[in-house]
Protein backbone atom coordinates (compact mmCIF):
# COMPACT_ATOMS: atom_id res chain seq x y z
CA UNK A 1 0.00 0.00 0.00
CA UNK A 2 0.97 3.39 -0.89
CA UNK A 3 1.53 5.74 2.28
CA UNK A 4 3.98 8.56 0.55
CA UNK A 5 2.12 12.23 1.97
CA UNK A 6 2.69 15.14 -0.19
CA UNK A 7 5.32 16.03 2.59
CA UNK A 8 7.46 12.65 2.45
CA UNK A 9 7.46 13.38 -1.56
CA UNK A 10 8.78 17.16 -1.03
CA UNK A 11 10.74 16.06 1.80
CA UNK A 12 12.44 13.16 -0.50
CA UNK A 13 13.35 16.04 -3.37
CA UNK A 14 16.15 17.54 -1.08
CA UNK A 15 18.27 14.43 -0.75
CA UNK A 16 20.61 13.01 -2.95
CA UNK A 17 18.59 10.74 -4.22
CA UNK A 18 15.11 12.25 -4.75
CA UNK A 19 14.74 11.32 -8.37
CA UNK A 20 15.00 7.46 -7.96
CA UNK A 21 12.72 7.97 -4.72
CA UNK A 22 9.89 9.74 -6.93
CA UNK A 23 10.49 7.38 -9.37
CA UNK A 24 9.70 4.50 -7.14
CA UNK A 25 7.21 5.63 -5.17
CA UNK A 26 5.41 6.34 -9.12
CA UNK A 27 5.93 3.03 -9.82
CA UNK A 28 4.40 1.72 -6.46
CA UNK A 29 1.76 4.18 -7.25
CA UNK A 30 1.05 2.65 -10.58
CA UNK A 31 1.65 -1.18 -9.25
CA UNK A 32 -1.23 -0.52 -6.54
CA UNK A 33 -3.75 0.79 -9.03
CA UNK A 34 -2.91 -2.39 -11.34
CA UNK A 35 -3.67 -4.66 -8.34
CA UNK A 36 -6.55 -2.59 -7.02
CA UNK A 37 -7.97 -2.94 -11.19
CA UNK A 38 -7.10 -6.32 -11.06
CA UNK A 39 -8.44 -7.01 -7.62
CA UNK A 40 -12.00 -5.51 -9.49
CA UNK A 41 -12.72 -2.41 -6.91
CA UNK A 42 -15.43 -0.46 -7.81
CA UNK A 43 -15.11 2.89 -9.92
CA UNK A 44 -15.69 4.61 -6.64
CA UNK A 45 -12.44 3.15 -4.64
CA UNK A 46 -10.18 3.69 -7.73
CA UNK A 47 -10.81 7.13 -8.36
CA UNK A 48 -10.40 7.59 -4.49
CA UNK A 49 -6.85 6.35 -4.98
CA UNK A 50 -6.19 8.06 -8.37
CA UNK A 51 -7.35 11.35 -6.44
CA UNK A 52 -5.13 10.61 -3.35
CA UNK A 53 -1.96 9.82 -5.55
CA UNK A 54 -2.33 13.34 -7.84
CA UNK A 55 -3.29 15.55 -4.62
CA UNK A 56 -2.08 14.46 -1.30
CA UNK A 57 0.77 12.95 -2.78
CA UNK A 58 2.16 14.90 -6.02
CA UNK A 59 0.76 17.87 -4.78
CA UNK A 60 -1.38 18.55 -7.62
CA UNK A 61 -3.84 21.01 -6.71
CA UNK A 62 -6.95 20.71 -8.45
CA UNK A 63 -8.54 17.82 -10.52
CA UNK A 64 -11.51 16.89 -12.57
CA UNK A 65 -12.41 14.56 -15.31
CA UNK A 66 -15.08 14.96 -17.87
CA UNK A 67 -16.13 10.87 -19.13
CA UNK A 68 -18.21 9.33 -21.81
CA UNK A 69 -20.51 6.66 -21.33
CA UNK A 70 -24.26 6.98 -22.83
CA UNK A 71 -23.32 10.55 -22.50
CA UNK A 72 -20.69 13.21 -20.73
CA UNK A 73 -20.45 13.10 -17.57
CA UNK A 74 -18.41 14.57 -14.88
CA UNK A 75 -16.53 11.65 -12.96
CA UNK A 76 -14.49 13.65 -10.82
CA UNK A 77 -14.18 17.13 -9.19
CA UNK A 78 -11.46 17.74 -6.87
CA UNK A 79 -11.35 21.39 -5.92
CA UNK A 80 -12.57 22.77 -9.14
CA UNK A 81 -15.85 25.01 -8.59
CA UNK A 82 -19.09 23.07 -8.81
CA UNK A 83 -20.60 24.82 -11.84
CA UNK A 84 -17.20 23.44 -13.95
CA UNK A 85 -19.45 20.30 -13.88
CA UNK A 86 -22.10 21.70 -16.10
CA UNK A 87 -19.73 22.56 -19.07
CA UNK A 88 -21.26 21.15 -22.24
CA UNK A 89 -17.98 18.85 -23.35
CA UNK A 90 -19.51 18.56 -27.00
CA UNK A 91 -19.64 21.64 -27.54
CA UNK A 92 -16.76 23.31 -25.37
CA UNK A 93 -13.64 20.21 -25.35
CA UNK A 94 -14.73 18.78 -28.38
CA UNK A 95 -11.97 20.27 -30.52
CA UNK A 96 -8.72 19.64 -27.72
CA UNK A 97 -7.53 16.34 -29.51
CA UNK A 98 -4.30 17.12 -27.55
CA UNK A 99 -2.96 18.20 -24.93
CA UNK A 100 -3.31 21.67 -24.16
CA UNK A 101 -2.00 24.61 -21.72
CA UNK A 102 -4.74 26.94 -21.37
CA UNK A 103 -3.38 30.64 -21.45
CA UNK A 104 -5.18 33.34 -19.46
CA UNK A 105 -7.07 34.47 -22.71
CA UNK A 106 -9.42 31.36 -22.64
CA UNK A 107 -12.12 31.24 -20.44
CA UNK A 108 -11.27 28.19 -18.10
CA UNK A 109 -9.99 30.10 -14.84
CA UNK A 110 -8.71 28.06 -12.39
CA UNK A 111 -7.60 25.33 -15.32
CA UNK A 112 -3.64 24.80 -16.31
CA UNK A 113 -3.61 21.74 -18.72
CA UNK A 114 -6.53 20.12 -20.46
CA UNK A 115 -5.47 16.31 -21.32
CA UNK A 116 -7.75 13.89 -23.46
CA UNK A 117 -7.70 10.63 -23.27
CA UNK A 118 -8.27 8.05 -25.78
CA UNK A 119 -9.49 4.22 -25.79
CA UNK A 120 -8.95 2.81 -29.63
CA UNK A 121 -8.65 6.31 -31.32
CA UNK A 122 -11.81 7.47 -29.70
CA UNK A 123 -11.88 10.60 -27.17
CA UNK A 124 -13.86 9.14 -23.79
CA UNK A 125 -12.61 11.89 -21.41
CA UNK A 126 -11.34 15.05 -20.92
CA UNK A 127 -8.85 15.67 -17.66
CA UNK A 128 -9.02 19.14 -15.73
CA UNK A 129 -5.35 19.86 -14.08
CA UNK A 130 -5.39 23.19 -12.32
CA UNK A 131 -2.33 24.21 -9.69
CA UNK A 132 -3.12 25.87 -6.43
CA UNK A 133 0.89 26.08 -5.38
CA UNK A 134 1.98 28.22 -8.85
CA UNK A 135 2.89 30.87 -6.60
CA UNK A 136 5.61 28.44 -4.33
CA UNK A 137 9.22 27.38 -5.33
CA UNK A 138 10.35 25.18 -7.81
CA UNK A 139 8.71 23.96 -10.89
CA UNK A 140 5.28 23.09 -10.93
CA UNK A 141 3.93 19.41 -9.78
CA UNK A 142 2.00 20.04 -12.97
CA UNK A 143 4.92 20.49 -15.36
CA UNK A 144 6.79 18.24 -13.29
CA UNK A 145 4.77 15.32 -13.05
CA UNK A 146 2.73 15.63 -16.02
CA UNK A 147 3.55 12.35 -17.89
CA UNK A 148 3.03 10.57 -14.60
CA UNK A 149 -0.30 11.99 -14.65
CA UNK A 150 -1.35 11.03 -18.19
CA UNK A 151 -0.16 7.64 -17.75
CA UNK A 152 -1.92 7.10 -14.50
CA UNK A 153 -4.74 9.12 -15.45
CA UNK A 154 -5.02 6.52 -19.30
CA UNK A 155 -5.06 3.99 -16.80
CA UNK A 156 -7.89 4.85 -14.39
CA UNK A 157 -9.93 5.97 -17.16
CA UNK A 158 -9.60 2.78 -19.45
CA UNK A 159 -10.18 0.73 -16.71
CA UNK A 160 -13.33 2.70 -15.66
CA UNK A 161 -14.32 2.10 -18.92
CA UNK A 162 -13.66 -1.17 -19.25
CA UNK A 163 -16.01 -1.57 -15.74
CA UNK A 164 -18.43 -0.43 -17.79
CA UNK A 165 -18.60 -2.01 -20.48
CA UNK A 166 -18.65 -5.25 -18.81
CA UNK A 167 -21.72 -4.23 -16.19
CA UNK A 168 -23.51 -2.92 -20.13
CA UNK A 169 -22.62 -6.74 -21.21
CA UNK A 170 -23.92 -8.28 -18.42
CA UNK A 171 -26.89 -6.32 -18.47
CA UNK A 172 -27.21 -6.81 -22.38
CA UNK A 173 -26.47 -10.51 -21.68
CA UNK A 174 -29.63 -10.77 -18.79
CA UNK A 175 -31.89 -9.05 -21.23
CA UNK A 176 -30.71 -11.49 -23.83
CA UNK A 177 -32.17 -14.68 -21.57
CA UNK A 178 -35.17 -12.62 -21.09
CA UNK A 179 -35.95 -11.34 -24.27
CA UNK A 180 -35.31 -15.45 -24.95
CA UNK A 181 -37.83 -16.80 -22.39
CA UNK A 182 -40.26 -14.14 -23.78
CA UNK A 183 -39.94 -15.57 -26.83
CA UNK A 184 -40.40 -19.16 -25.94
CA UNK A 185 -43.48 -18.06 -24.29
CA UNK A 186 -45.07 -16.13 -26.85
CA UNK A 187 -44.75 -18.98 -29.67
CA UNK A 188 -46.35 -21.52 -26.62
CA UNK A 189 -49.50 -19.17 -27.95
CA UNK A 190 -49.13 -19.28 -31.02
CA UNK A 191 -50.34 -22.60 -32.21
CA UNK A 192 -47.82 -25.21 -34.13
CA UNK A 193 -48.73 -25.86 -37.58
CA UNK A 194 -49.13 -29.27 -37.06
CA UNK A 195 -51.14 -28.68 -34.14
CA UNK A 196 -53.94 -27.20 -36.16
CA UNK A 197 -57.28 -29.02 -38.01
CA UNK A 198 -56.32 -31.52 -40.83
CA UNK A 199 -59.85 -32.62 -41.00
CA UNK A 200 -61.82 -33.18 -44.55
CA UNK A 201 -64.08 -30.53 -44.10
CA UNK A 202 -60.98 -27.80 -42.80
CA UNK A 203 -57.79 -28.01 -42.96
CA UNK A 204 -55.88 -25.03 -41.85
CA UNK A 205 -51.74 -24.08 -42.53
CA UNK A 206 -49.44 -21.89 -40.03
CA UNK A 207 -46.15 -20.15 -40.49
CA UNK A 208 -45.35 -17.64 -38.08
CA UNK A 209 -41.48 -15.82 -38.14
CA UNK A 210 -40.87 -12.77 -35.54
CA UNK A 211 -38.36 -10.40 -37.39
CA UNK A 212 -36.69 -9.70 -33.58
CA UNK A 213 -37.33 -12.38 -30.61
CA UNK A 214 -40.73 -11.19 -30.00
CA UNK A 215 -43.45 -9.86 -32.09
CA UNK A 216 -46.98 -8.22 -32.36
CA UNK A 217 -48.28 -10.63 -34.79
CA UNK A 218 -50.95 -13.11 -33.83
CA UNK A 219 -52.85 -16.10 -35.40
CA UNK A 220 -55.19 -18.95 -34.16
CA UNK A 221 -57.66 -21.76 -34.97
CA UNK A 222 -60.24 -22.81 -32.32
CA UNK A 223 -62.62 -25.76 -32.95
CA UNK A 224 -65.65 -24.17 -31.29
CA UNK A 225 -68.42 -27.12 -31.31
CA UNK A 226 -68.66 -30.42 -33.62
CA UNK A 227 -69.74 -28.24 -36.31
CA UNK A 228 -68.45 -25.25 -36.16
CA UNK A 229 -64.52 -23.49 -36.16
CA UNK A 230 -62.86 -20.38 -35.42
CA UNK A 231 -59.75 -18.68 -37.16
CA UNK A 232 -58.18 -15.44 -36.46
CA UNK A 233 -54.95 -13.10 -37.51
CA UNK A 234 -54.21 -10.01 -35.86
CA UNK A 235 -50.93 -7.36 -35.54
CA UNK A 236 -50.10 -5.21 -32.96
CA UNK A 237 -49.11 -1.56 -34.05
CA UNK A 238 -45.52 -0.77 -33.39
CA UNK A 239 -42.85 -3.82 -32.34
CA UNK A 240 -40.95 -4.73 -29.45
CA UNK A 241 -41.50 -6.12 -26.07
CA UNK A 242 -44.77 -3.54 -25.89
CA UNK A 243 -46.51 -5.20 -28.64
CA UNK A 244 -45.85 -8.39 -27.87
CA UNK A 245 -47.39 -7.93 -24.18
CA UNK A 246 -50.43 -6.31 -25.55
CA UNK A 247 -50.48 -9.60 -28.13
CA UNK A 248 -50.31 -11.68 -25.30
CA UNK A 249 -53.29 -9.65 -23.43
CA UNK A 250 -55.46 -9.98 -26.96
CA UNK A 251 -54.77 -14.06 -27.31
CA UNK A 252 -56.09 -14.80 -23.85
CA UNK A 253 -58.89 -12.17 -24.02
CA UNK A 254 -59.75 -13.55 -27.40
CA UNK A 255 -59.95 -17.16 -26.29
CA UNK A 256 -61.79 -16.41 -23.73
CA UNK A 257 -64.57 -14.46 -25.46
CA UNK A 258 -64.98 -16.30 -28.58
CA UNK A 259 -67.37 -19.41 -28.93
CA UNK A 260 -69.71 -21.20 -31.17
CA UNK A 261 -72.70 -18.70 -30.51
CA UNK A 262 -71.07 -15.12 -29.51
CA UNK A 263 -72.66 -12.23 -32.08
CA UNK A 264 -68.94 -11.49 -34.40
CA UNK A 265 -69.69 -7.86 -33.87
CA UNK A 266 -70.43 -8.35 -29.68
CA UNK A 267 -66.68 -9.78 -29.93
CA UNK A 268 -65.46 -7.03 -31.38
CA UNK A 269 -67.02 -4.57 -28.94
CA UNK A 270 -66.16 -6.70 -25.73
CA UNK A 271 -62.10 -6.99 -27.41
CA UNK A 272 -62.52 -3.11 -28.50
CA UNK A 273 -62.85 -1.94 -25.04
CA UNK A 274 -60.14 -4.64 -23.40
CA UNK A 275 -57.74 -3.01 -25.63
CA UNK A 276 -58.68 0.38 -25.10
CA UNK A 277 -58.24 0.10 -21.46
CA UNK A 278 -54.79 -2.22 -21.97
CA UNK A 279 -52.87 -0.25 -24.08
CA UNK A 280 -54.42 3.20 -23.21
CA UNK A 281 -54.89 4.29 -26.92
CA UNK A 282 -50.91 4.06 -27.57
CA UNK A 283 -51.33 0.97 -29.92
CA UNK A 284 -54.07 -0.57 -31.41
CA UNK A 285 -54.54 -4.14 -33.27
CA UNK A 286 -55.63 -5.07 -36.78
CA UNK A 287 -57.92 -7.65 -36.26
CA UNK A 288 -59.70 -10.69 -38.81
CA UNK A 289 -61.85 -13.15 -37.36
CA UNK A 290 -63.93 -15.74 -39.21
CA UNK A 291 -65.99 -18.56 -38.10
CA UNK A 292 -67.23 -21.39 -40.48
CA UNK A 293 -69.97 -24.05 -39.67
CA UNK A 294 -69.22 -27.19 -41.86
CA UNK A 295 -72.73 -28.46 -42.13
CA UNK A 296 -73.91 -25.24 -43.44
CA UNK A 297 -70.91 -24.45 -45.28
CA UNK A 298 -71.12 -20.91 -44.05
CA UNK A 299 -68.44 -18.60 -43.51
CA UNK A 300 -68.66 -15.50 -41.84
CA UNK A 301 -66.29 -12.99 -40.80
CA UNK A 302 -65.29 -9.14 -39.74
CA UNK A 303 -62.13 -7.51 -40.88
CA UNK A 304 -61.17 -5.05 -38.59
CA UNK A 305 -58.72 -3.18 -40.85
CA UNK A 306 -56.18 -5.58 -41.36
CA UNK A 307 -54.70 -6.67 -44.72
CA UNK A 308 -57.96 -8.40 -46.54
CA UNK A 309 -57.11 -12.38 -46.76
CA UNK A 310 -56.82 -13.40 -50.02
CA UNK A 311 -59.14 -15.88 -51.48
CA UNK A 312 -59.33 -18.53 -54.49
CA UNK A 313 -62.12 -20.92 -55.36
CA UNK A 314 -60.55 -23.68 -57.46
CA UNK A 315 -64.24 -24.76 -59.13
CA UNK A 316 -65.14 -21.14 -60.65
CA UNK A 317 -61.23 -20.04 -60.68
CA UNK A 318 -61.85 -16.58 -59.37
CA UNK A 319 -59.78 -14.91 -56.55
CA UNK A 320 -61.26 -12.78 -54.31
CA UNK A 321 -60.29 -10.81 -51.38
CA UNK A 322 -62.34 -10.47 -47.53
CA UNK A 323 -62.18 -6.55 -47.07
CA UNK A 324 -62.11 -4.93 -44.29
CA UNK A 325 -65.48 -3.17 -43.09
CA UNK A 326 -64.53 -1.31 -39.49
CA UNK A 327 -62.14 0.39 -38.09
CA UNK A 328 -59.23 -1.44 -35.87
CA UNK A 329 -59.74 -2.80 -32.67
CA UNK A 330 -58.11 0.12 -29.58
CA UNK A 331 -57.93 2.60 -32.53
CA UNK A 332 -61.25 4.39 -30.90
CA UNK A 333 -63.18 4.00 -27.23
CA UNK A 334 -66.00 2.71 -29.56
CA UNK A 335 -66.09 1.67 -33.31
CA UNK A 336 -68.95 3.53 -34.29
CA UNK A 337 -70.22 0.70 -37.29
CA UNK A 338 -69.44 -2.79 -37.75
CA UNK A 339 -70.47 -5.11 -40.67
CA UNK A 340 -70.35 -8.69 -40.52
CA UNK A 341 -69.93 -10.44 -43.86
CA UNK A 342 -71.66 -14.12 -44.53
CA UNK A 343 -70.32 -16.55 -47.44
CA UNK A 344 -71.61 -19.56 -49.24
CA UNK A 345 -68.85 -21.75 -49.88
CA UNK A 346 -69.07 -23.68 -52.83
CA UNK A 347 -66.29 -26.46 -53.84
CA UNK A 348 -62.98 -25.99 -52.89
CA UNK A 349 -62.45 -22.63 -51.57
CA UNK A 350 -58.93 -21.25 -50.48
CA UNK A 351 -58.30 -18.16 -47.63
CA UNK A 352 -54.55 -16.82 -47.57
CA UNK A 353 -54.45 -14.34 -44.14
CA UNK A 354 -51.36 -12.85 -43.64
CA UNK A 355 -49.39 -9.67 -41.97
CA UNK A 356 -48.16 -7.12 -43.50
CA UNK A 357 -44.69 -8.26 -42.78
CA UNK A 358 -45.39 -10.46 -46.26
CA UNK A 359 -47.46 -7.91 -48.53
CA UNK A 360 -44.50 -5.09 -47.80
CA UNK A 361 -42.13 -6.93 -49.03
CA UNK A 362 -39.76 -5.76 -51.41
CA UNK A 363 -39.12 -7.63 -54.35
CA UNK A 364 -35.45 -6.68 -56.36
CA UNK A 365 -37.24 -3.22 -58.33
CA UNK A 366 -37.99 -2.05 -55.03
CA UNK A 367 -41.86 -2.49 -55.18
CA UNK A 368 -43.56 -4.18 -52.35
CA UNK A 369 -45.20 -7.96 -53.41
CA UNK A 370 -48.37 -6.94 -51.63
CA UNK A 371 -50.68 -9.96 -53.02
CA UNK A 372 -49.29 -10.95 -55.97
CA UNK A 373 -47.10 -13.90 -54.65
CA UNK A 374 -50.08 -15.20 -52.47
CA UNK A 375 -52.24 -15.20 -56.11
CA UNK A 376 -49.59 -16.40 -58.01
CA UNK A 377 -49.30 -19.34 -56.20
CA UNK A 378 -52.68 -20.14 -54.73
CA UNK A 379 -54.48 -20.37 -58.33
CA UNK A 380 -54.43 -23.94 -58.76
CA UNK A 381 -55.85 -27.22 -56.91
CA UNK A 382 -53.56 -28.15 -54.98
CA UNK A 383 -53.73 -27.89 -51.25
CA UNK A 384 -53.32 -24.28 -49.24
CA UNK A 385 -50.46 -25.56 -47.14
CA UNK A 386 -48.33 -27.02 -50.24
CA UNK A 387 -49.09 -23.91 -51.61
CA UNK A 388 -47.82 -21.49 -49.18
CA UNK A 389 -44.48 -23.96 -48.86
CA UNK A 390 -43.73 -23.22 -52.27
CA UNK A 391 -44.31 -19.24 -52.32
CA UNK A 392 -42.23 -19.34 -48.75
CA UNK A 393 -39.36 -20.89 -50.96
CA UNK A 394 -39.47 -19.04 -53.55
CA UNK A 395 -39.38 -15.92 -51.70
CA UNK A 396 -36.58 -16.95 -49.37
CA UNK A 397 -38.98 -16.52 -46.26
CA UNK A 398 -37.03 -16.84 -43.80
CA UNK A 399 -33.41 -17.55 -43.96
CA UNK A 400 -32.86 -15.52 -47.56
CA UNK A 401 -34.40 -13.06 -48.29
CA UNK A 402 -32.39 -9.86 -47.46
CA UNK A 403 -35.45 -7.41 -48.02
CA UNK A 404 -37.22 -9.21 -44.34
CA UNK A 405 -37.28 -6.68 -41.99
CA UNK A 406 -40.99 -7.20 -40.11
CA UNK A 407 -42.32 -10.01 -38.67
CA UNK A 408 -44.53 -12.56 -41.12
CA UNK A 409 -47.27 -14.36 -40.25
CA UNK A 410 -49.73 -16.76 -42.71
CA UNK A 411 -53.01 -18.41 -41.75
CA UNK A 412 -53.84 -20.10 -44.86
CA UNK A 413 -57.13 -22.48 -45.05
CA UNK A 414 -58.66 -24.98 -47.49
CA UNK A 415 -62.49 -25.09 -47.14
CA UNK A 416 -64.26 -27.96 -48.81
Amino acid sequence: MLNASKGDIKEEMKTPGDRLKLSKFKLDALLDITMSINANLPTEALLAKYESILRESLGIGKILIFKRSDNWECLLNGGFPKEYESIDVEETLLGFEEITYISSEMDFRGVDIIVPVYNNNIQIAFLFIGDIEEEGEGMSPVLKHLNFIQTISNIIIVAIENIRLQKERLRQEALKKELELASRMQKMLIPDSRHLPRRPEISVHGFYYPHYEVGGDYYDCIRLSETKTGFCIADVSGKGMSAAILMSNFQASFRALFSADINLEELLHRLNSIVVTNAAGEKFITFFVARYDHNTRILEYINAAHTAPVTYNTSTGETGFLDSSCVGVGMLDTIPRIRKTSLQIRGHFKIVCYTDGLSELKDDFGFETGSREIISFISNDMSVEQNMKDMLSYLGIPDSNPYLFDDVSILAVDLK
